[in-house]
């Protein structure tokens, strides 16, 4: 294949795919059906691509648009085709529109370019505040949970603590202290 060949090609993992897609798993297609499918693609394609030109050049336009490839295929007794392509049609005339929507919005748009980029940096801005406001939250959360179960740790070692037997010198200072104060009481 030369240059001018390799230009006018299908990719050739496009056809590969779409071969196996099509094919029962248990039949294999060799290389050289897969390459005749793509030149026969190609021929279509210049074929359809041929006819859309003549339509145009008859129109006077000259651009071949999508209803020129419509015509085309109808006037080669394509007209299986027609009705799916028109819907592809209508839905990409149908995308332009949305995009011609958005772009002529900034166009019309009262701010200028640097407006426009002083929002956008704003608006940056207050996001990451939000974000770091976000973290510095999550964190003041964190250190309160950890500040509150080092708390209940502290509550529940003194509930086990007057819970368990003393040990035998803090039962000699309650001893001492109770008969010193009965001591005192005597006294009275």
């Amino acid at each position: 294949m030369d240059l001018a060949d390799e230009e006018l090609s299908l990719p050739k993992a496009t056809i590969t795919k779409l071969v196996n897609e099509m094919m029962p798993e248990d039949i294999t297609c060799p290389k050289e059906t897969r390459d005749l499918l793509s030149e026969c693609c190609v021929e279509f394609i210049h074929l359809i691509a041929s006819e859309a030109n003549e339509i145009c050049e008859k129109d006077t336009k000259k651009t071949i648009a999508g209803e020129h490839v419509v015509s085309a295929l109808e006037s080669l007794g394509f007209e299986d085709y027609v009705s799916e392509i028109k819907e592809v049609l209508n839905e990409y005339q149908k995308q332009q529109k949305d995009r011609e929507k958005r772009s002529s919005r900034l166009e019309h748009s009262a701010l200028s370019q640097e407006e426009l980029l002083q929002y956008q940096e704003e608006l940056f801005r207050n996001s990451r505040m939000r974000m770091a406001q976000g973290v510095e939250e999550t964190s003041l959360a964190a250190a309160q949970n950890q500040s509150q179960q080092t708390s209940d740790g502290i509550q529940q070692q003194n509930q086990q603590s007057s819970q368990t037997p003393q040990s035998s010198s803090a039962m000699d200072t309650e001893t001492t202290v109770m008969a010193e104060g009965n001591a005192g009481l005597s006294n009275l």
